[in-house]
């Protein structure tokens, strides 16, 4: 396998640590999004959140949860994205589960991060149905 998330995780890929523990990970992404756009990975291979067992999404995600307070702190962000793609289609690059810690600022509105929200010429009971069935 040719995973540079496990590469990371293994010392063989150096990397802009913030946490480490025996199950995960935390490093500042080379490609960022905002001041501080820090990767939370959990060591063990997994592709994506989805195929995660419960186990380790709990031990990432309390990772995040405290790493997102220190990084709002320490960085002085107002905000704070938490963002995890699964698949390509959703913008996963990397087939290895991470979650996007992205810290927003009032005053750096180039940073802007856009996902568009709105009205769509849909059936919510026909996708609840379809979900349900």
């Amino acid at each position: 396998m040719d995973c540079i998330f496990c590469e990371i995780a293994a010392g063989n890929i150096p990397a802009k640590k913030v946490f480490e523990d025996d199950d995960v990970i935390a490093f500042l992404d080379v490609n960022p999004a905002s001041f501080g756009h820090t990767l939370v990975v959990p060591k063990q291979h997994v592709r994506n959140f989805m195929e995660a067992d419960a186990a380790t999404i709990g031990k990432v995600f309390g990772v995040a949860s405290a790493l997102g307070r220190v990084l709002q702190e320490k960085l002085g962000a107002s905000g704070m994205n938490l963002l995890s793609n699964a698949g390509e289609s959703a913008g996963q690059t990397v087939d290895h589960f991470h979650i996007h810690l992205i810290p927003r600022y009032d005053d750096r509105t180039q940073e802007a991060l856009t996902l568009e929200f709105g009205p769509m010429d849909l059936d919510l009971d026909q996708v609840l149905a379809q979900i349900q069935h």
